[in-house]
């Protein structure tokens, strides 16, 4: 056995994310996002009623669910809320839109500090799947048949995303492509000659529809086989394809566990994790926070 004493770590470790730490909402993050949320009316006859539970507990909460993946009844072995306030919390800011709001003022902040690359965006879906079904959902072509749900995700050219819709997993990837591009939560520039608004598709939405969609609204289509693609890359050491930026986005929002298996049964409420996850992506790229 070596007597040799074990040398001391040279290299500094690297900072904690402060939003992800204990999995709590940063006060960075929570100065951004409190003013998003909707003014509580108190109802009471009376004015009284119970002490509400503070808004930031059950954001605390509801991040812990998105980040973690857990159930909502996980919450009350937790020092959060309990689950029925904080899902009660949920749908109400989802019924009033507040995460959609949180996702768009991200991104709006995200181009008044880096700006939004329309050159070059990125689409492309991702499936997974979705064991107590709802609307939106479709049998999963690569999972034995069961119920499964599509995202379609669309990034500008740094991968932030910029709109998303969810279909069925059997939906071809063609499909969704007119409801994302509507989705887009930001106003959108003139594209012009000199700066026009690439599109780049993989050949999965090689079809005459998709390219006149595109043209619908402004957009000049990049859409290469990947087998052309692939000798291209292979003439020049390291180089990648275009559509890499939306796939490393989709791994990103991959991260935040309860996106990864939809275990909500209505649409409205796992496309409001979505806009969650989507928020928190664009505020970090933004340098907010993290």
């Amino acid at each position: 056995m070596s007597t040799e004493p074990t040398p001391k770590r040279t290299r500094a470790r690297p900072p904690n994310n402060k939003t992800t730490t204990d999995f709590r909402i940063s006060d960075d993050l929570w100065a951004v996002l409190e003013p998003l949320l909707p003014v509580r009316v108190n109802t009471h006859r009376c004015g009284g009623g119970r002490p509400r539970v503070s808004d930031r507990r059950c954001a605390d909460a509801i991040f812990y669910v998105l980040r973690t993946g857990c159930q909502w009844a996980a919450l009350n072995a937790t020092d959060r809320c309990p689950k029925s306030t904080a899902y009660d919390r949920f749908r109400e800011w989802v019924a009033a839109g507040g995460f959609l709001k949180r996702w768009q003022v991200g991104v709006e902040r995200f181009d008044e500090l880096k700006g939004i690359d329309w050159d070059r965006l990125r689409m492309d879906g991702a499936m997974t799947t979705a064991p107590l079904g709802g609307k939106t959902t479709g049998p999963h072509p690569t999972d034995h048949g069961q119920a499964g749900v599509k995202r379609s995700l669309l990034t500008e050219g740094h991968g932030v995303p910029i709109g998303v819709a969810i279909d069925g997993a059997n939906r071809h990837d063609m499909k969704p492509v007119r409801e994302t591009i509507e989705r887009i939560v930001v106003a959108r520039p003139e594209p012009t000659e000199e700066r026009p608004h690439g599109m780049c598709l993989d050949k999965g939405y090689d079809d005459a529809e998709v390219r006149a969609t595109l043209r619908a609204f402004g957009f000049t289509a990049h859409i290469r086989s990947r087998g052309a693609e692939a000798k291209e890359n292979a003439r020049e050491a390291g180089r990648r394809a275009r559509r890499w930026v939306v796939e490393r986005s989709h791994s990103w929002l991959n991260r935040f566990r309860r996106l990864l298996i939809r275990w909500e049964k209505k649409p409205e409420h796992y496309l409001a994790f979505l806009h969650f996850a989507c928020g928190l992506i664009a505020l970090r790229a933004a340098g907010l926070f993290g």
